[in-house]
């Protein structure tokens, strides 16, 4: 009920979308959280093309969990869309979604440009405490055993800003924080994991952080009228990551 509230308030606020910083053209590719496909991230996908991006979907169906061929076609995906647009990519990911755009940016961070996360539960602590973890853990012989996946957001090597919300409803929000670190953020909008694809303040989070040019990249900072729906919130202190291969 709450994301058919802020999808409402997203199409009524379709006119000041076009206020929204412009993009550069290069490719953004955007992964839907579990159980979902790229239907659920085509309102997403429609605003970054608006605003002046390659904005693409996955092309991988229903993201059903880390199966052999999310696994192997996700980084082919990542190189096509890099040669196509003939430089570095930015990824969305959406729950389970950032999970993954994590994951290929640490494998392949000079393809990667930056990636904004939405309601994605990165702590070890979420492999048991969502209220997806039972059907998630159901669909475990589908998996690629071993893959990782939960990296208690450890420090990448390219810009990471995490948008979470307290009211989720899905995932604890604390389960989405990652580390803190030069290039590293977490942002809070007021709204529902269901409804973070379309939640008004995500977008606007969204279209500023993918407008930084290039081998630049400064903290978030919301304008006054702003700063009430979106609050900057510091993570835990950084420890050593995994190695990527």
């Amino acid at each position: 009920m709450r994301a058919s509230g802020e999808f409402a308030t997203s199409v009524t606020l379709l006119p000041f979308f076009r206020m929204l910083p412009r993009g550069d053209n290069h490719s953004v590719l955007v992964l839907p959280g579990f159980m979902a496909s790229d239907g659920s991230t085509r309102p997403l996908r429609r605003l970054l093309t608006a605003l002046g991006y390659r904005a693409e979907g996955w092309g991988l169906g229903r993201n059903v969990g880390p199966t052999e061929r999310v696994v192997n076609e996700m980084p082919d995906l990542v190189d096509r869309l890099t040669d196509t647009s003939e430089g570095t990519i930015s990824i969305v990911g959406w729950s389970l979604g950032g999970i993954y755009a994590r994951h290929l940016a640490a494998g392949t961070p000079r393809l990667v440009r930056s990636v904004v996360t939405l309601g994605s539960p990165v702590r070890s602590g979420a492999r048991r405490s969502t209220n997806a973890s039972p059907l998630f853990e159901a669909l475990g012989a589908i998996h690629v055993p071993g893959h990782p996946l939960l990296d208690d957001g450890y420090p990448l090597a390219v810009p990471v800003t995490a948008v979470h919300t307290r009211s989720d409803g899905i995932v604890p929000w604390k389960t989405c924080l990652i580390q803190d670190s030069p290039t590293a953020e977490n942002l809070r909008v007021r709204g529902s994991h269901v409804g973070l694809g379309f939640n008004p303040a995500a977008l606007y989070v969204i279209a500023d952080r993918l407008a930084q040019s290039e081998g630049s990249w400064d903290r978030f900072e919301a304008p006054p009228p702003y700063r009430r729906i979106i609050t900057v919130v510091p993570g835990p202190a950084p420890t050593p990551g995994p190695d990527p291969s």
